[in-house]
């Protein structure tokens, strides 16, 4: 298991925030009713929760996706607001969504580079073979320090997952909308 400081910890108390993101990749798969349809893609989210802005070392710009920080520019100044501009970006663009432990979001989205082995060395991580490349991704990245948490929505099912630590708990589409998990 990973070893964490003891800010990190204080992050991972902050659950209003990791609430929040689950929320909406679980109401935007909701929301899309063509999942059985071949050839069409659903919302797509990649939601990556940080401990320091700074994401350089360990990240590359993803082209011309952006997230609309003209709507939404710190996750807790509207809901609302947050939510309409996830509906958009998961439809239009691809990438992590770079979002502070306090909630500001950052402009670019990004690719998140894999770990060197050197970096994960004593880590295991187990991949399911329904893992795409996003959601592998969020999973080495949840593997670093300076990563706090990340929340997916697959494009092709509907599929909610987040990743802590190197684990993950995923819930398929027909598993979320109930009375909301702990």
């Amino acid at each position: 298991m990973v070893q964490h400081d003891a800010s990190r910890t204080d992050y991972e108390t902050s659950q209003q925030l990791m609430d929040l993101l689950r929320y909406t990749a679980e109401s935007l798969s909701l929301g899309f009713d063509r999942w059985d349809e071949q050839h069409v893609s659903g919302p797509s989210l990649y939601f990556l929760v940080v401990a320091d802005v700074d994401v350089s070392s360990y990240t590359d710009p993803l082209g011309a996706n952006k997230w609309p920080v003209n709507r939404c520019r710190v996750i807790s100044e509207s809901a609302e607001a947050f939510v309409e501009a996830a509906r958009d970006v998961a439809f239009t663009c691809d990438g992590a969504i770079v979002i502070a432990a306090d909630g500001t979001i950052q402009e670019q989205m990004v690719r998140v580079r894999s770990p060197s082995h050197q970096s994960m060395d004593g880590i295991d991580i187990e991949y399911a073979d329904w893992m795409g490349t996003k959601h592998m991704s969020a999973l080495e990245a949840s593997t670093r320090e300076e990563v706090l948490w990340a929340v997916t929505l697959s494009e092709e099912n509907g599929r909610v997952s987040s990743f802590l630590n190197g684990t993950y708990q995923d819930y398929p589409r027909e598993e979320i909308g109930g009375r909301w998990r702990p």
